[in-house]
């Protein structure tokens, strides 16, 4: 048995390896059970383990053992609780990258259905997927624009996404496009600037994301730059366990982002990146290191910040320097009260609740609301996935209708769907609320991400 997260090791992908260290790890997580409320992978594991007289591990079949894995959606929550986890005990015990290590081996060993093949692709070509949808917008929007519609029906028939899902409407000027047409302010040369990584979810539908937080950032002195040839991260690939996939992705992206940093640094200038959506930051700072392990990785890794995270990372540094921090000139809408969803994919960061901090600083009272939406990626877009997904995201709603704020407030853009699916609610970026706050950006929606296919 070979306790290994690192894709790498040559036994990573012996599945007869893999099995000794499911068992091993799930032994240990049924002694302990401080992970029974994060997902169904963990009743189901210990229903299973207790179904036997003397609660053995090693009795568990491999189906039993794959319900395990098919039932994470890797919200990484239990890694941030487990006492376990290598560095701090002897156990190493990391549960989702095991639950990764298990998808990657049975991506590669086990006979997949032609409906499955059909929805991995569906999922994973994102970058595809956004350029047909951006370019027939209208009619993509018309299509996907209404869960439960006879449309939504079809598409959930065929590609196996859920009809009742809320997806993000798609727009027809990309935020790369109108990031190029821009007037772009003057930019104190040697001030603050950074690379954006806008993520396809705001390159081909939350492209007003994208365009508050350059307005925000530029309003406070900060210069944005958009590295060319940027793609997907790979996120969608990697959970579904093609890693083949994800590492040519990363490959790509991973090179011209150390390119733009080394040629910013050449010139004397700030070189980081900034992510407006939790998974992809997870995955340039995590990810990208883990499986196209050098140089370039870890120099993009150690440059990459949450676009909150950044801003509050500016606030703290200026003050700390005799400054006064971010602009304080909040003149257009501030809510009166905010609930604010912190995504998983973002606590799995630790880097505090900076989304939330930002927030506070335009005088809104901030209420915080720390339950999973049972997205994590595209596991919850999948119609097979989604009663047991909004199983989950059931007491994320009622923490969010017990807070009954004026608006809501959360970074991911799937998990935004989420919510108001659950709801009803239609939550703002982080990033847009200051936007509002500040008075750079429409109180309404101006059509980015209505479902109008605006630009």
């Amino acid at each position: 048995m070979t306790t290994t997260y690192d894709p790498f090791h040559p036994r990573y992908f012996d599945e007869g390896d893999l099995r000794e260290e499911l068992t091993r790890v799930y032994d240990l997580c049924h002694g302990c059970r401080l992970c029974f409320k994060f997902c169904t992978s963990f009743p189901t594991l210990f229903g299973y383990i207790d179904a036997h007289d003397d609660q053995d591990a090693a009795r568990l079949s491999a189906a039993e053992q794959d319900q395990v894995v098919d039932e994470c959606f890797q919200c990484k929550l239990c890694y941030i609780n487990c006492p376990y986890t290598p560095g701090q005990h002897e156990w190493e015990l990391d549960f989702p990258r095991l639950m990764m290590r298990a998808e990657q081996v049975l991506f590669r060993n086990r006979r997949r259905s032609a409906a499955t093949r059909l929805t991995d692709a569906a999922l994973g070509r994102t970058d595809l997927a956004g350029r047909v949808g951006s370019a027939v917008a209208p009619l993509a929007n018309r299509i996907i624009g209404t869960p439960g519609s006879a449309s939504r029906r079809l598409m959930e028939s065929t590609v196996g996404i859920s009809a009742e899902r809320v997806l993000p409407p798609y727009q027809r000027v990309r935020f790369s496009t109108w990031f190029k047409r821009r007037r772009r302010p003057p930019v104190d040369p040697g001030g603050r600037g950074v690379g954006v990584f806008p993520t396809c979810q705001v390159e081909y539908s939350d492209t007003r994301v994208g365009k508050d937080l350059v307005e925000v950032y530029e309003h406070n002195g900060i210069g944005c730059d958009l590295p060319e040839g940027q793609q997907c991260c790979g996120a969608p690939l990697l959970h579904q366990g093609d890693v083949s996939g994800f590492t040519d992705a990363a490959r790509r992206n991973v090179s011209l982002l150390a390119k733009w940093i080394r040629t910013r640094r050449g010139h004397g200038e700030e070189a980081s990146i900034v992510v407006p959506q939790p998974t992809c930051g997870y995955v340039l700072k995590n990810d990208y290191p883990d499986y196209l392990p050098g140089p370039d990785s870890q120099l993009v890794a150690e440059h990459t910040f949450d676009a909150a995270e950044y801003l509050m990372k500016v606030h703290v540094e200026d003050r700390q320097a005799g400054g006064e921090g971010l602009r304080s000139d909040f003149d257009g809408t501030v809510p009166e009260t905010t609930t604010y969803h912190a995504p998983c994919h973002l606590r799995a960061q630790n880097v505090g609740l900076k989304s939330r901090d930002l927030i506070k600083l335009t005088g809104t009272r901030v209420k915080l609301v720390a339950e999973c939406s049972g997205i994590d990626g595209t596991w919850g877009l999948r119609a097979e996935n989604l009663g047991a997904s909004r199983k989950v995201a059931s007491k994320m709603a009622t923490a969010i209708e017990k807070a009954d704020s004026e608006v809501v407030s959360g970074d991911c853009s799937l998990a935004n769907g989420g919510i108001r699916l659950e709801t009803g609610a239609q939550p703002l970026h982080p990033l847009s609320l200051l936007a509002r706050a500040y008075g750079l950006a429409p109180d309404a929606d101006d059509g980015a991400g209505s479902g109008s296919g605006g630009t």
